[in-house]
Parts: C-alpha cells; structure tokens; sequence
C-alpha cells in the first residue's frame, strides 16, 4: 500500500516540477537569445534557429515528463481498491 502512496505523491510532485523546470528553462534560454541578438543583430537567423530548437528540446523533455505521469497513473489503484485495502489490512491488525 505504501508503493501507491509513494507513486501518487510522485506523481502530484514530479510532473509539475518538470514543468516549472521546463518553463524556467525556457524563460531563460529566450532571454539570452534576445540579449545575444541586441548586442549582435547580424547574428540574429543564427541565434534565432538555435533558440527554436533548444525550446523544442526543452519542450520534449516536459512532455515527456507528462508522458510518464499518464503512464505512472495508470498503475494507480481505484478508490474502491484502495478502499478495499484499507479495511482488508484495518481487519487483519484485530
């Protein structure tokens, strides 16, 4: 039973701190890019194509992250089994 608490606290956790982490990363990787393309403005189409792709990278890797919340939380068990488990193991202590 302590297995389903653990995954349910995972999962209440981990999924929303890998996408503050993916929204703080992200934050910072455009606003160097925009400090880099002030200070050199004919490196902007350079500058511009690398950001693009590491937002998208970034970007996978919270996805991916929410990815494996939906796949954590098919593992959990329904109120009614938990329910079930608790009364199961509540009778068995008596």
């Amino acid at each position: 039973m302590i297995y389903f608490a653990a995954l349910g606290l995972a999962l209440g956790l981990g999924v929303p701190i890998a996408v503050i982490g993916g929204g703080i990363g992200q934050g910072h990787a455009a606003a160097s890019t925009v400090e880099a393309m002030a200070r050199q403005p004919d490196m902007t189409p350079v500058l511009r194509t690398t950001m693009i792709l590491g937002l998208a990278f970034i970007e996978s890797l919270v996805i991916f992250a929410l990815l494996m919340g939906f796949m954590a939380l098919s593992h959990l068990p329904t109120t009614q089994q938990a329910l079930n488990a608790i009364t199961t193991t509540a009778q068995a202590q008596k």
